[in-house]
């Protein structure tokens, strides 16, 4: 048990250690990188190319290929850098890293996109209804259909 203890102080404290060897920025770069923000970038970048293909057919597929290559997804990650600079001092992004690494935050990078998806859905369901609700509500004080 006591080197248990030892080992993940030992953990704590080279992860400590590496942190406040970092600047910032790259401490940023760190906690997109655990999150997955990095690879946003590169996800819609892709999507892009994809939904421009479709809508334009005539264009050869090696400019798409070459294109594809002069995509820079860390000059994204440059742009966002500042965004968090702004919002979360470096003990912040210190505490977010050390979330992030936990198994809870494992848990929620994994997690996250799927919870998103599924709030989503609900909240386009959650709309409708409320828009269906104020038609029908509107048809109830307007039974002519002419507004007033």
């Amino acid at each position: 048990m006591t080197k248990t203890i030892f080992l993940a102080f030992l953990f704590i404290l080279a992860t400590t250690a590496a942190l406040q060897a970092q600047s910032k920025s790259d401490k940023i770069k760190t906690l997109l990188k655990l999150t997955g923000s990095a690879d946003i970038g590169t996800q819609v970048s892709k999507q892009m190319i994809a939904a421009l293909k479709t809508n334009m057919k005539s264009v050869p597929e090696g400019f798409w290929d070459a294109f594809e290559q002069e995509i820079n997804a860390e000059n994204l990650i440059e742009r966002i850098i500042p965004i968090y600079e702004k919002y979360y001092s470096e003990k912040d992004i210190d505490g977010l890293i050390t979330f992030y690494q936990s198994d809870l935050g494992k848990k929620v990078t994994a997690t996250l996109p799927t919870i998103m998806q599924e709030s989503m859905q609900i909240g386009q369901t959650w709309g409708k209804e409320i828009a269906e609700r104020a038609i029908k509500k509107l048809k109830e004080q307007n039974p002519d259909g002419h507004q007033h």
